[in-house]
């Protein structure tokens, strides 16, 4: 969750981070397993929403936006668990599918990119999407059933890993150069690990390094060596190999790294349907 104040400049506005509290409940451990979120991970969901409820009133927040992406969609009560966290706390979590959350991503991911050919790389808990940009016009997009967790517990779809490179090839334009954006909180730890090309971009080689360094490591000497969050620890290892697969498929070297992702198309969601209001 993240509350955010705006912020207005000479006719510029931003964001300004008031509060940030990450909490990893890990519904896809129990959905890409089982097919369904548990009542333990369920009553666990309600308590974080109760927290996060108390910090918006303390807040006084003016208004909000929760979603949830691949778990919630995919598990079997999904929308079940949803409404019950209505009921108990008030909060509506939307269940988007990988198309709007591809949308919110880009609409803040498209203002990091320059002239030429790119390829934006999310990757989340349960899927990843992939989004070919060229001029800053987006050209195409697909989202795929591959993610950090679903990797971790041998759950991802049958043949996935050939129908990425098979997308990769069919919409790059090999005759031009590619780089790469990566979005998604695996990507932005490597890159904090990683020596820097610029204050926003590395190498794929590099990433590749960093990538194989951590895996050099049992999970505890990740946590306690590397200093790792312990819900970073087991994931970054295989959704470092989504990242740098798609860029060696694409062509593209060099990976920009802006960190945004779909919370801050969630905050810039909020701010333009305020705006509309306003004018209204």
């Amino acid at each position: 969750m993240q509350i955010s104040s705006v912020l207005h400049d000479e006719g510029v506005s931003r964001f300004k981070k008031v509060e940030y509290v990450r909490f990893p409940l890990r519904l896809g451990h129990d959905v890409f397993t089982q097919g369904r979120i548990t009542a333990q991970s369920e009553d666990r969901m309600i308590k974080l929403m109760l927290a996060y409820q108390l910090l918006m009133e303390l807040h006084e927040v003016d208004d909000y936006m929760a979603c949830s992406t691949s778990a919630m969609r995919e598990s079997d009560n999904g929308h079940e668990v949803r409404d019950h966290i209505e009921k108990r706390t008030g909060i509506y979590i939307q269940i988007i599918d990988g198309q709007k959350e591809a949308e919110l991503v880009n609409n803040v991911v498209v203002k990091s990119l320059g002239e030429g050919q790119y390829i934006h790389i999310d990757v989340g808990g349960g899927s990843t999407e992939l989004n070919i940009y060229k001029d800053r016009q987006k050209i195409n997009a697909k989202s795929f059933k591959l993610g950090s967790v679903r990797l971790l517990e041998g759950k991802e779809s049958k043949n996935v890993w050939p129908k990425i490179k098979e997308w990769i090839n069919q919409n790059v334009d090999y005759s031009q150069p590619i780089q790469a954006v990566g979005t998604g909180g695996n990507i932005n730890k490597l890159f904090d690990l990683s020596s820097k090309l610029t204050e926003s971009s590395t190498s794929l080689d590099e990433i590749i390094r960093m990538k194989d360094y951590i895996a050099q490591f049992s999970l505890s000497d990740r946590i306690n060596k590397l200093q790792l969050n312990p819900d970073r620890a087991d994931v970054i290892v295989p959704a470092g190999d989504i990242y740098t697969s798609a860029m060696k498929w694409a062509g593209a070297s060099i990976i920009h790294v802006p960190d945004v992702g779909l919370k801050d198309g969630m905050l810039q969601l909020l701010y333009d349907r305020a705006c509309r209001k306003k004018k209204a």
